[in-house]
């Protein structure tokens, strides 16, 4: 992991929260802020979910982001510390994140693709299961699945809504994607697969008319997909910054033995 020059130049984003706002006057007048287009690290206020929404505005630029927790979850974020905030960054540790390509289909023929840095989840929107037959590389792997939804998620997403459907932890290094179904009816006893990161997964939505299924990739939904197709983008790699001694991998262990 390569360390930051001593001196980048700063830009600060913040959420919609009140203490996130306030800190990005304060940090501001302490540090300067520079344009993101001109910034060498972007310093995002908030939460998790800000963090997220940071990424994505700067998918095309891909300038590194360094958190501070400012919400109400920060397992992406650092603790939040006005002084020597550039001693901070300039040794802080990078974690290398590549997004899911969603493709999906809906009934009228319309395809629709969206990148996501957690997950592409796929759920039911009424009171009846959805029914997903699951292809891997081409090759149908479970012709039927009766449940409330299934994700793909990446190790950076293992620990978000993967983890909380009884889904796996990957380390952010395994080069691996969790593909995890939600409150599976039938079969009842699957509980998802491990699968390298190169593959490519095709769920196909059974009785759609019936049974409408939505696809989500991170915030982006499109309803009423009748087919939707994922993948890694390798191609594209953006970058998180953990202090020095609290790095994502360090949490990502340490949430495996969290009771």
């Amino acid at each position: 992991m390569n360390a930051l020059s001593s001196a980048p130049r700063l830009a600060f984003c913040a959420s919609d929260r009140s203490e996130a706002l306030e800190a990005r006057e304060r940090l501001s007048t302490l540090y300067g802020s520079t344009p993101e287009a001109e910034a060498d690290v972007i310093v995002a206020l908030g939460g998790d979910g800000f963090m997220l929404e940071t990424l994505h505005a700067n998918m095309t630029r891909r300038t590194p982001v360094y958190g501070m927790n400012r919400g109400s979850v920060g397992f992406l974020m650092n603790d939040y510390e006005e002084d020597v905030l550039l001693d901070r960054i300039s040794a802080a540790g990078r974690a290398v994140i590549h997004p899911l390509q969603m493709d999906a289909w809906t009934e009228s023929g319309a395809v629709h693709t969206g990148l996501a840095i957690n997950e592409v989840s796929l759920l039911r929107q009424t009171r009846q299961s959805a029914k997903l037959r699951i292809s891997v590389d081409g090759k149908v792997r479970l012709e039927e699945l009766s449940c409330d939804g299934c994700m793909v998620a990446t190790p950076a997403g293992s620990t978000a809504y993967n983890l909380s459907a009884h889904g796996p932890i990957i380390p952010l290094d395994a080069r691996m994607l969790a593909l995890t179904p939600i409150s599976a009816f039938r079969p009842r006893r699957w509980r998802g697969a491990l699968l390298p990161h190169s593959a490519r997964v095709e769920f196909e939505v059974l009785e759609a008319d019936k049974r409408p299924v939505s696809a989500v990739a991170d915030s982006l939904e499109i309803r009423r997909v009748v087919k939707v197709a994922i993948k890694e983008r390798r191609d594209v790699a953006l970058t998180m910054l953990f202090d020095a001694g609290r790095s994502f991998e360090e949490r990502v262990l340490a949430e495996q033995f969290t009771a």
